[in-house]
């Protein structure tokens, strides 16, 4: 019963975290609808399919993996098609009409009320989106399913998680509902509300097939939830360890290094051994590529790397599977391309090396030093600082007295940056809308004209050169060789850029008058070369060196090109 009620808590902390707002937008749905008929259904149906399919996940192979990237586009379709029937409701009739025949309709017709068997339809295509954060009560879970395989208690246990989950939107539904029906009695904005529900749908049906809900939990903590799931476990008497290795004083020796038992293959890399590991400081780093904690701490990963690997640092990437789809090698080599990872990263499909470390965490940092014995550990995210500073305990025993600089990574790249914080270059338009800093003497608006750079720039200040049509929200070229000029303070620099037409347009930059070199974003080449292939936002300048004011010049080879907006970091 104690782990039971464990599990429930948990889920029911899961709506303090910012991994419960890609399914809110399907939950207020039915905000405004009776609960007990439309709003308790959808909401077991959510709990019920998200603990099944959290189950297979821990013992199902491939085949699990295909089934669920399967459901969840059909769970989008499902949701698009609902959202549909709320903003035109003369949909509702003939596209209900053949599912009533089967009992089983998956919206209202009109105003009429929603059936038992809707609201469950959309609890369970709402379940098949739904993948919370990998805190530590779902760690402990997921652990014991993928020990244990599969079982009426594992299930038991992901179905409290979710029911927990559940209860807290419960709660928020019912406010809710309150809310809108108040809404509709004030305002007699039924109609209102109900299609802005259905736009709400659409957003976030995009945003998830799309991935950018994803992007956007990135850039959104979890980790007071982390820490309260953390102290319930040990409260409750749960064999969950602390989050971090006090450094006062010499590392401890936590065990031998297991070694990487079992892989189901390696990325970016041959097979390693222990044996080939042997003299080496090592960071195995667990990790999956859907899990938003995983994705806010790689590039701290990924730039202790970058720093140490000369040093002697040897990086291991152990992506150990939250959900089925995760198992599919396609998917994660996707995910390491996208998160710039070069080092090696092992397929734990089988999760054999997560038994052998024992673990219980996504993500989860381990130290190995020189002799074989793991000397550190760290749980979830935060605490970089003294991640990286065992990193450099442990490189020092080896003999690396000099180890210079600490690691540019997110963290210290923002210390940098506050001696010129203050100083930094805004967003800045190019749209005569809402244009701010602009150095040429004039320009025409909605019309071509033909511009020079001036001789010299202010802070912040940025010009045309050739010729541009200068629209409200974007300036376009009317000609090759057009260009902007910009004087900046960041890191990094970004540009906006697009051509109507779809057709690749080249580009070069030069910075302070050479090519940039080592300071090349990633959308450019050393020599400043590149090429716009859709409309989006290009990395033009990262530098090595960290924040400096620069001046940045780019010609357009080919014309025309759309540029929208300079952005800095």
């Amino acid at each position: 019963m104690l782990i039971l009620l464990l599990a429930y808590l948990g889920g029911v902390l899961t709506i303090l975290s910012p991994c419960i707002l890609p399914v809110l937008p399907f939950v207020f749905a039915r905000a405004d609808k009776p609960f007990l008929s439309n709003g308790l259904p959808m909401l077991l149906g959510m709990a019920a399919t998200f603990a099944l399919v959290a189950t297979l996940t821990a013992f199902a192979g491939e085949w699990a993996g295909a089934a669920n990237s399967a459901g969840r586009w059909i769970a989008l379709g499902v949701m698009s098609l609902f959202a549909l029937m709320l903003l035109v409701p003369r949909l509702a009739a003939p596209v209900t009409r053949p599912l009533v025949r089967l009992g089983e309709r998956l919206s209202q017709h009109h105003e009429g009320r929603g059936t038992l068997l809707s609201s469950l339809a959309l609890g369970v295509a709402t379940g098949l989106l739904w993948a919370p954060c990998a805190g530590p009560i779902l760690g402990l879970i997921l652990t014991g399913a993928a020990l244990s395989g599969a079982s009426g208690q594992t299930a038991l246990l992901l179905f409290a998680y979710a029911a927990g989950a559940a209860t807290s939107l419960a709660l928020a539904l019912l406010v809710g509902g309150r809310v809108f029906a108040a809404m509709k009695r004030g305002l007699g904005a039924g109609e209102a509300v109900r299609k802005a529900l259905g736009l709400l749908i659409l957003l976030g049906v995009g945003a998830i097939a799309l991935g950018l809900d994803t992007r956007l939990l990135a850039n959104l903590s979890s980790a007071q939830t982390f820490s309260l799931e953390n102290r319930l476990a040990r409260l409750l008497g749960m064999d969950a360890p602390e989050l971090t290795t006090d450094l006062t004083g010499p590392l401890p020796d936590e065990g031998a290094f297991p070694g990487l038992p079992g892989p189901t293959g390696w990325i970016n890399s041959e097979p390693l051994t222990a044996a080939d590991l042997e003299g080496k400081v090592v960071l195995v780093d667990f990790w999956t590529y859907s899990c938003i904690n995983c994705i806010r701490a790689v590039p701290y990963v990924r730039s202790w790397y970058e720093r140490y690997a000369d040093d002697g640092l040897v990086v291991i990437g152990v992506h150990t599977p939250e959900f089925a789809f995760e198992r599919k090698r396609a998917n994660v080599e996707r995910a390491v391309a996208d998160a710039r990872i070069t080092y090696p990263v092992a397929l734990d499909n089988d999760w054999s090396i997560w038994k052998a470390f024992d673990n219980r965490y996504w993500p989860a940092h381990y130290l190995v030093d020189a002799e074989g014995r793991i000397r550190y550990h760290h749980f979830g995210e935060g605490n970089y600082d003294k991640t990286e500073a065992a990193i450099r305990m442990l490189l020092a025993e080896t003999g690396k007295a000099d180890l210079g600089a600490r690691a540019d990574g997110p963290d210290f790249a923002a210390q940098e940056m506050q001696a010129v914080a203050a100083k930094r270059t805004p967003e800045t338009y190019l749209g005569w809308k809402r244009m701010d800093n602009n150095a040429n003497p004039a320009f025409e608006r909605d019309g071509r004209r033909r511009y020079r750079f001036p001789g010299s720039l202010d802070p912040d200040q940025w010009a045309f050169g050739g010729a541009w049509t200068v629209e409200k929200r974007r300036a376009v070229t009317a000609a090759a060789d057009a260009g902007l000029v910009i004087n900046f303070a960041a890191r990094d620099l970004n540009l906006v850029l697009g051509s109507d037409d779809g057709q690749p347009r080249r580009f070069r930059l030069l910075l302070d008058g050479k090519a940039p070199g080592d300071d090349a974003g990633v959308d450019v080449d050393a020599q400043g070369y590149g090429t716009i292939t859709e409309e989006r936002l290009y990395q033009l300048v990262r530098q090595d060196g960290g924040a400096a004011r620069r001046t940045l010049e780019i010609r357009f080879l080919d014309a025309p090109v759309a540029a929208y907006a300079f952005t800095f970091g």
